[in-house]
């Protein structure tokens, strides 16, 4: 999952009418996935120049980078892009944990449904 040219990626993204598009964050070498966050075209940018995930926070407006107050922060591996361009994938290095609760991913914190 390689980093792309910034404004090539950042110009394929289809943000929302809110300019805001689906974050899925995944632990990059386990493929664990960890959490989902909103990013607006700065957060991108942003992200894409410092290699810290930074995202838009919907109840602030405006924008945070993950581990700014936690010290959890998430370094950047690789950006994709789904299929449609609406979704972004980030793969991360998490620095301790991704939840706000505590626990390690944000899909840790519900039981699981079993086929």
């Amino acid at each position: 999952m390689g980093m792309t040219d910034q404004p090539d990626l950042i110009a394929q993204v289809r943000f929302n009418d809110q300019g805001l598009a689906p974050a899925i964050v995944q632990q990059w070498d386990s493929g664990e996935v960890l959490m989902m966050a909103w990013m607006n075209q700065e957060a991108l940018k942003l992200t894409i120049e410092t290699r810290q995930a930074t995202y838009f926070s919907r109840s602030r407006s405006k924008l945070w980078v993950k581990g700014e107050s936690s010290g959890n922060f998430q370094e950047v591996r690789g950006i994709k892009l789904d299929c449609d361009g609406d979704t972004i994938l980030l793969a991360v290095n998490q620095r301790g944990v991704a939840c706000h609760t505590g626990l390690r991913s944000c899909f840790d914190a519900v039981g699981d449904i079993k086929a």
